[in-house]
């Protein structure tokens, strides 16, 4: 993978979990400064949104986990198949 996708893709993970964070804690603020204001509904809600936020910020992390694991196992076919390519050169033909 090239190394310039690699860093735009790790770069929206990262401001992904940014934002769900953030998003989070705004709901967590909101839920406690409204105290017993909010019904059940709204806190129910929240609750149910801070819920996707979080299984949001689980799975982007394990996608920039496997994006990595993805792009080290390119760079090693590369290596090896460069590493082939090189002795190949040299050996004589039949």
């Amino acid at each position: 993978m090239d190394r310039q996708i690699l860093e735009d893709l790790l770069a929206f993970v990262g401001g992904v979990t940014t934002v769900g964070c953030f998003t989070a804690v705004m709901i967590t603020w909101i839920k406690l400064r409204a105290g017993k204001r909010l019904s059940g509904d709204v806190t129910q809600r929240l609750d149910e949104i801070a819920n996707l936020l979080a299984r949001l910020e689980t799975q982007t992390e394990a996608t920039a986990l496997e994006v990595e694991r993805i792009s080290e196992a390119q760079r090693f076919t590369t290596k090896l198949l460069a590493d082939r390519a090189g002795a190949g050169v040299g050996a004589p033909s039949s």
